[in-house]
């Protein structure tokens, strides 16, 4: 699953997305709330991306399965 905003890109893969304790545990560290939990699956909050402040919390709690994209740097990873 990938979700763009304007300055920000988040992917998250997509067994991951609907681990349910991964996704509890995404919901859980992220201090902008870009990660919700829909339906025991993983959903990414679109109002939120940009508010991203690239703390890689996310990318700590699920190794290898969350990628940060800087979309105003080329799309490069955080």
């Amino acid at each position: 699953m990938r979700l763009d905003g304007t300055f920000i890109g988040i992917e998250v893969d997509d067994a991951a997305a609907a681990d349910a304790a991964i996704a509890a545990k995404l919901t859980e560290v992220c201090p902008v709330d870009i990660f919700t939990v829909d339906g025991g699956k993983l959903a990414l909050v679109e109002g939120s991306l940009d508010e991203c402040v690239l703390c890689r919390l996310c990318m700590d709690a699920a190794p290898g399965k969350v990628k940060v994209l800087k979309l105003y740097d080329g799309g490069a990873e955080l």
